[in-house]
């Protein structure tokens, strides 16, 4: 099928397409799975399709081992799907209950509802992707409760249109997403890199768990329309992805972490170009962000990154983990290849 003819489809009858008979096998009972968290070394920030959450770059990331979510999913007698999050039942009429709800019933039978318990160890929709890491484990689950079979080409596919960075959050430690080329988004998939580090940490400074006031998607679509800086961001985007895989690939930490701080705060830039500016920052993030330079010009290799929220997740290496912590004492650190 070409790309003109792709253009035309319906999210809804793609998805019929990836699943073809295997949308409507018997379910299981139950399942579950569980999905890591993931940190963008090299950001997407802006999406070329919204109805198939397309980005309009590439993006790198790591994974956060055991930071993430586990979802079970179980067959119910009901009307309507029920959500269930950290222990708390979700209305149907919150935006989280309607996507994930949305979600499932594209991919699922029509009469077919599920109970959905989510349980993430980070916190919701504070900049540290419990999103991504929600819609992968749920797109893990429901995987094993129908039975589908599907490969990761395709389970990425699919988790991405709950949520883009998701595309990322069904592998631990590096993944690449690649933006694609195609109407439908059949190429805007991720996979994982095969490099491993073990020396690599991360340390999680959290300013705040609040919900953001503003989502990521809303903040995208703002940035794009009234941002003049965004015009620059495409290429240096794509440009920093290269150069954080080559750093990864030879295992250069400072190209890798000083490329990825360089481009965390060169998406930020063009959010606070935005009208109304689009500020995540909270006061005691700049005073955590000043500390972090500080120690650098003292001569302690630590770097930085931050999504689209008021969190900082440290760069390090573990030889230098004692110093980070002492400088931190609240940091949580991470080892991805642990």
């Amino acid at each position: 099928m070409n790309q003109t003819s792709v253009s035309l489809i319906s999210v809804n009858d793609w998805v019929s397409q990836i699943l073809g008979e295997a949308k409507h096998k018997s379910p299981a009972a139950q399942a579950s799975a569980y999905a890591p968290s993931n940190i963008a070394l090299s950001k997407y920030w802006g999406k070329r399709e919204l109805s198939f959450n397309l980005p309009i770059t590439g993006s790198l990331s790591i994974s956060l081992a055991e930071h993430g979510t586990k979802t079970g999913l179980s067959v119910i007698d009901a009307p309507m799907h029920q959500v269930i999050l950290n222990g708390k039942e979700v209305s149907a009429n919150q935006s989280f209950s309607i996507k994930v709800s949305q979600w499932l019933d594209r991919v699922l039978p029509n009469v077919l509802k599920l109970r959905v318990d989510t349980h993430n160890t980070v916190p919701t929709a504070a900049g540290l992707a419990s999103s991504a890491s929600g819609f992968a484990a749920l797109t893990l689950a429901t995987n094993s409760l129908m039975g589908w079979q599907l490969p990761e080409r395709q389970l990425s596919a699919l988790a991405r249109l709950g949520s883009g960075s998701a595309s990322r959050s069904l592998w631990h430690g590096f993944v690449k997403w690649q933006a694609g080329e195609q109407a439908n988004g059949s190429d805007s998939v991720a996979f994982p890199l095969e490099h491993q580090w073990p020396e690599l940490r991360i340390g999680l400074l959290t300013v705040s768990s609040q919900k953001k006031a503003v989502s990521s998607r809303e903040g995208m679509a703002r940035t794009i329309t009234t941002s003049a800086l965004y015009n620059q961001w495409p290429q240096q985007a794509e440009s920093d992805l290269a150069t954080i895989e080559t750093a990864i690939i030879a295992g250069d930490f400072e190209t890798m972490a000083k490329t990825a701080e360089h481009n965390a705060m060169s998406m930020h830039a063009t959010m606070a170009g935005a009208w109304p500016p689009l500020v995540y920052w909270q006061p005691d993030s700049l005073t955590q962000m000043q500390k972090v330079w500080q120690l650098r010009e003292q001569g302690l290799p630590l770097y930085l990154t931050m999504d689209a929220g008021p969190n900082l997740k440290l760069l390090f290496e573990a030889k230098h983990q004692s110093d980070v912590e002492a400088a931190f004492p609240e940091v949580q650190v991470i080892t991805p290849f642990g």
